[in-house]
């Protein structure tokens, strides 16, 4: 419960009765919706910027660069909740906005839950390699203009269904793109904190003076 909470703003104790409903929003969602998720490997090339070879992708940016400084190769995924998630939440739309509120944060939760099970299973499949922190387009400097290049490396569209629209987001809505590097040696945390945040700037727990903990 407390990923939804933190999607919901909400700060310090929740009331019972929002736990309460929150908690069934999650059982119906959980109990009907499965994320779904694909994944590749790509061996690395190291130069001004890394490229994945095999995809011609090349990663812009000082984060990209960073974050796979050490590794020989580096892994795309995407996961999504799918169009069942769609339906559900119109359903929930037509019974009241509150609702549809409840059950969209429970999403942003449960597809980044399926993305901790994609990272699982990367790890599962690489047992003598460390995993970086995953990355997704839109994040630090790495643009969002790279989501057509993932989706289409990994035959997103047609193995899952998603798209990408022209503004460059992803639908189904709870969809992720992300990029993990795979190295031989251990992998600090590089991402956490505000620093690192798009939303450092307009964030409503730093001007609480508190952060999400992410």
């Amino acid at each position: 419960m407390r990923e939804p909470l933190r999607y919901l703003g909400v700060r310090g104790e929740p009331d019972p009765a929002l736990l309460a409903r929150l908690s069934a929003a999650a059982d119906k969602l959980t109990r009907t919706v499965e994320p779904r998720w694909v994944w590749r490997a790509y061996p690395l090339i190291h130069g001004e910027l890394p490229v994945l070879e095999g995809a011609g992708l090349t990663l812009p940016g000082a984060l990209a660069a960073r974050m796979l400084a050490e590794c020989s190769h580096a892994v795309l995924l995407a996961c999504t909740l799918g169009a069942g998630f769609e339906a559900l939440l119109r359903a929930e739309q037509a019974r009241g906005m509150d609702r549809a509120a409840l059950l969209d944060a429970c999403g942003s939760a449960w597809v980044e839950a399926g993305c901790d099970e994609v990272q699982a299973e990367i790890s599962d499949r690489f047992p003598d390699l460390y995993l970086t922190d995953r990355f997704s387009p839109g994040y630090g400097d790495l643009p969002l203009s790279l989501q057509r290049d993932i989706c289409g490396s990994l035959d997103a569209p047609r193995r899952l269904g998603v798209q990408v629209t022209d503004s460059l987001l992803l639908n189904p809505s709870k969809t992720v793109t992300a990029v993990i590097g795979l190295s031989d040696r251990p992998q600090p945390a590089r991402i956490r904190g505000c620093g690192f945040c798009n939303l450092r700037e307009t964030c409503q727990y730093r001007k609480g003076g508190k952060t999400c903990g992410a």
